[in-house]
């Protein structure tokens, strides 16, 4: 019998390798308004969080409006330059492929907007694998844990049987708080000894790594 009977898996840093792109599309967007852009470290350090409350993170004494503007700018970039700039990390449709297999429901809990989300899925043709997706604006940002508790009531999963797969402390802290499992994937965004810290079972280098794991916990 089957350990877990959801996966859920955040996106950015964990399926896709974006993380690059996502920091030139803030650097980029300040450039156009004007303003002191972060550096790569302050913007890769929000990717997980809604984009309204990464904005006020990165540039808090600018105006509503500016922050505004500062989104729209980001989402603009971000598609028109996305283009062989975000793919997927290698061996990560396998694993989909694999979980899937076995039966396992699969989901997705993003920082990324509805709009965003549904594009790369058609993008990448992955809608199939996931039983249901929640973003950060049709809910309340990570690391607040409401979105894992939408997805458990929709998915009908108590939180013993379901998995957190994410990058940053953003996914594990919102896990810790419903005391939901979670793994940790230190080829994104924040570091091992950061993730450490929401006390994941355990932490995984690559995705071939995490395909070993997730296999060996959930049939175990």
């Amino acid at each position: 019998m089957a350990k877990f009977d959801l996966v859920i898996f955040d996106w950015d840093g964990t399926l896709m390798d974006s993380v690059a792109q996502i920091v030139r599309s803030i650097q980029a967007a300040a450039g156009v308004l004007g303003v002191d852009a972060p550096s790569d470290e302050a913007a890769k350090d929000i990717i997980g969080l809604g984009l309204p409350e990464a904005m006020r993170v990165l540039f808090p004494s600018v105006t509503e409006a500016a922050r505004e503007a500062l989104r729209q700018h980001y989402a603009n970039h971000f598609v028109s330059h996305s283009q062989g700039q975000t793919t997927p990390f290698a061996g990560a449709e396998a694993m989909l492929e694999q979980l899937k297999a076995g039966a396992v429901q699969l989901a997705v809990a993003t920082g990324k907007s509805r709009k965003g989300l549904d594009r790369v899925l058609a993008d990448t043709g992955w809608r199939h694998y996931f039983a249901a997706t929640r973003c950060a604006d049709e809910t309340r940002s990570k690391p607040d844990p409401r979105m894992l508790k939408e997805l458990l009531s929709e998915l009908n999963v108590p939180v013993q049987r379901a998995l957190m797969v994410g990058d940053t402390t953003y996914d594990l802290g919102m896990a810790e708080a419903l005391g939901m499992a979670s793994v940790g994937v230190t080829y994104g965004v924040h570091s091992a000894e950061r993730l450490l810290k929401h006390q994941p079972l355990t932490l995984c280098d690559s995705v071939p790594a995490l395909a070993k794991f997730l296999q060996h916990t959930i049939y175990q």
